[in-house]
């Protein structure tokens, strides 16, 4: 097998099979459809990674923004309480429309649940930790055309720009074609990464934007992400559109700044050995950087070349045994 033939089979372990990606969709437009039918909603459209096509298996939720008109809501976009009561006013409008037992649009929410900046709807059983949600984000458009979105833990209202990072991404894949499918690699990549806690999916997403480049093969654009995001991570990783801020602020930095020299070594090693026709080798190399999911040849055993012991009736002579460098204590 060869290294373009092994990234595709790879590449098929971290996408999302299509039907579940037809499902989430499918879901997401029944929301999006009965929302939009309110009086007060303006726009309702989808947010996250699905709508960026840069989903991992498993889908675990969809993200929906809904847009309400502010002239039916006066008071929203102030500090204060108007946060915690647009979450509450969406959340009557979810079950009104799609609550299980009397949903006037459909009955797929058993339950609707107000959180810091989102409703999230359970459409499994609430109880089972690898259910389907959709979580419904309230906002309100701004003369500028970003989006103003309920904080209820600080009560207040926080600007940002999901529409942006759609876009961004949009346009890397129009010019690069392996781009969003490399963005799923790293995203998969980062969960055997050795840091104190977790690494975000969206901190790989906009170190992907910010180092990856826009033309060449997989193993070369991999090479060049690894080794250009190891040299920036250190700047810290923020909201592309400059609204939200950093990602993730307890990013354990120093552990992805190792994990990230360390794959950049590895993926140099293996466009060398590729470019010298050593294929196996190559691809034993991208194995260990991206998980035994990547097919690879197994490393063929060691020849015994011990010479056999020579049988001597001379006592044997007892030597030093030699002194080595090492740690004391």
């Amino acid at each position: 097998m060869g290294i373009d033939e092994s990234f595709d089979e790879f590449q098929k372990s971290v996408n999302e099979d299509v039907g579940q990606t037809r499902l989430a969709r499918d879901r997401r437009d029944l929301f999006k459809a009965a929302l939009k039918g309110e009086p007060d909603v303006a726009e309702a459209f989808g947010s996250g990674s699905l709508s960026r096509s840069t989903q991992l298996r498993p889908i675990h939720d969809v993200d929906i923004i809904v847009v309400h008109d502010a002239s039916h809501h006066p008071g929203w976009g102030s500090a204060g309480l108007s946060a915690e009561h647009a979450l509450d006013h969406t959340r009557g409008q979810i079950n009104r429309l799609l609550g299980k037992t009397n949903g006037t649009h459909g009955n797929e929410v058993r339950l609707a649940l107000p959180r810091n900046h989102a409703v999230k709807c359970f459409l499994d059983d609430p109880k089972d930790e690898s259910g389907f949600t959709v979580d419904v984000m309230p906002a309100l458009r701004q003369t500028d055309g970003t989006l103003l979105i309920p904080e209820k833990l600080t009560q207040t209202w926080v600007p940002a720009d999901p529409e942006h990072l759609i876009n961004l991404v949009a346009k890397r894949q129009r010019d690069w074609e392996h781009f969003r499918p490399l963005v799923r690699v790293l995203k998969q990549w980062r969960h055997d990464v050795p840091v104190t806690g977790r690494v975000k999916s969206l901190v790989m997403e906009v170190l992907a934007l910010n180092c990856m480049p826009s033309s060449g093969n997989r193993s070369n654009g991999l090479r060049t992400f690894f080794t250009a995001a190891a040299a920036r991570v250190h700047e810290g990783v923020s909201d592309p559109a400059g609204l939200c801020g950093e990602i993730q602020p307890d990013l354990d930095y120093i552990g992805l700044h190792t994990a990230l020299t360390e794959a950049a070594e590895l993926a140099d090693r293996a466009c060398a050995a590729a470019a010298a026709g050593n294929t196996d080798d190559a691809l034993r190399l991208w194995q260990e950087i991206l998980g035994d999911s990547f097919p690879a040849p197994s490393k063929p055993a060691s020849p015994i070349t011990a010479a056999p012991a020579l049988i001597s009736s001379a006592p044997a002579l007892i030597t030093p045994r030699p002194i080595k460098d090492a740690p004391q204590g």
